[in-house]
């Protein structure tokens, strides 16, 4: 068997192993692990409760149903759909809201003149007064998109009691939905219209709240560790819009660029064959690099302000092939430095027989640290979790 055969069922051999890798690795990071904080049911949130300094004096049964959600920036989200709350006679009297009250407060509402917070039904049931208001308000938290197309996002709607100088709980209503596991989808429209993402996940869970502040009611101290109510949604991005939008380009222009490299040689006869010259490969790769930069800005101006995500790696990737393809044509057609072995020998073999695996161990090397940025905020909030 030839050198040259030897050389490329290596890197074959190297090519396919990487590919294996690398697919295993996009499993992996299209995994979503369910939150450890997610409450299932009554007891995981009187066990929630009883550990806290400070016992809520009321506890106040609050639901959700997501009618509708978009979103409207990077940072917005624009939801609808309902919400209620139960008031036992007797129980929650002082702070049962009146007609035009809202017994729940959306911190993180902007805009809020443009929204909308208004009662929808109020009636009595048993000694409970069940009181259900309909909202579109638009919310704006911080979403993590260094991991796109890949990225799972939770959306979650925060709650604070109607009243700050009371220390009221606002509970999860499990008892309106069918089901509340680890796994069961409830408080979302299953009709909903996810546009290009999934819902991956629902779920209820309490996180302290950080204010620092008494906002200037005297010596409270109910303003910091209190427990703020989350309703969470997971939503997944559909893999197949943005493999097509910004995917299918970085393909073809990888391949063009490993076309390129193969038309690189010396043999008269080849040369003819496919009008090689440094200029045209040259030429080929500025134009090649133009059709990159515009995908690059175009990819870049849907996620202003984020640090750099996943895919735009592969894009700082083809800059590096782009620059190498064309300084490896240079210098073998020049028949500079001698020495370099690597580049000379059996008419370009190496440099042409190392392009594909030397792509996907690039590839795969990006999305093992991405892989690895994802793994450490889950592994943290298991560890704090259960300390």
């Amino acid at each position: 068997m030839s050198i040259e055969k030897k050389v490329w069922l290596i890197s074959g051999a190297l090519t396919l192993a990487l590919a294996v890798v690398l697919f295993k690795l996009l499993v992996a990071l299209n995994h979503f692990e369910g939150d450890p904080t997610q409450l299932p049911d009554e007891a995981s949130v009187d066990e929630y409760l009883q550990k806290l300094d400070n016992l809520p004096d009321y506890r106040v049964k609050t639901g959700i149903f997501i009618k509708s959600f978009s979103f409207t920036g990077a940072s917005d989200v624009r939801v609808s759909g309902y919400v209620w709350q139960h008031f036992e006679d007797g129980v929650h009297d002082a702070i049962k809201p009146t007609e035009k009250e809202i017994g729940f407060i959306l911190p993180e509402a902007v805009d809020a003149a443009n929204g909308v917070i208004e009662e929808a039904y109020r009636m009595d049931q048993d000694g409970v007064t069940l009181i259900g208001w309909y909202f579109e308000q638009t919310l704006r938290q911080s979403f993590d998109y260094t991991s796109y197309p890949f990225d799972h996002k939770t959306v979650w709607v925060r709650f604070w009691p109607g009243e700050f100088d009371v220390n009221v709980a606002l509970i999860p209503d499990f008892s309106s939905y069918p089901a509340t596991g680890p796994d069961d989808i409830f408080g979302i429209d299953p009709r909903i219209v996810m546009g290009t993402w999934e819902r991956e996940n629902t779920y209820f869970d309490y996180r302290l709240s950080d204010l620092d502040s008494t906002l200037g009611i005297g010596e409270n101290e109910f303003q910091t560790n209190l427990p703020e109510l989350h309703y969470n949604f997971v939503i997944k991005r559909n893999f197949g819009n943005a493999f097509i939008v910004h995917m299918i380009p970085l393909i073809v222009v990888t391949m063009l660029l490993f076309g390129a490299v193969m038309t690189v040689t010396r043999r008269p006869e080849l040369v003819e064959r496919h009008d090689f010259s440094t200029s045209s490969v040259i030429g080929t790769c500025s134009v090649l690099f133009f059709v990159i930069l515009l995908a690059h800005v175009q990819l870049r101006e849907g996620f202003a302000g984020s640090p750099v995500i996943y895919m735009e790696s592969f894009f700082f990737l083809m800059y590096f092939l782009l620059l190498a393809v064309s300084v490896n044509t240079y210098l073998f057609a020049s028949e500079a430095v001698p020495s370099l072995r690597l580049i000379h020998y059996k008419d370009n073999l190496y440099p042409k027989a190392a392009f594909w695996p030397f792509v996907l161990l690039c590839m795969v090397a990006i999305t093992g640290y991405n892989l690895s940025l994802k793994a450490g905020p889950e592994v943290e909030a298991v560890i704090e979790t259960h300390n």
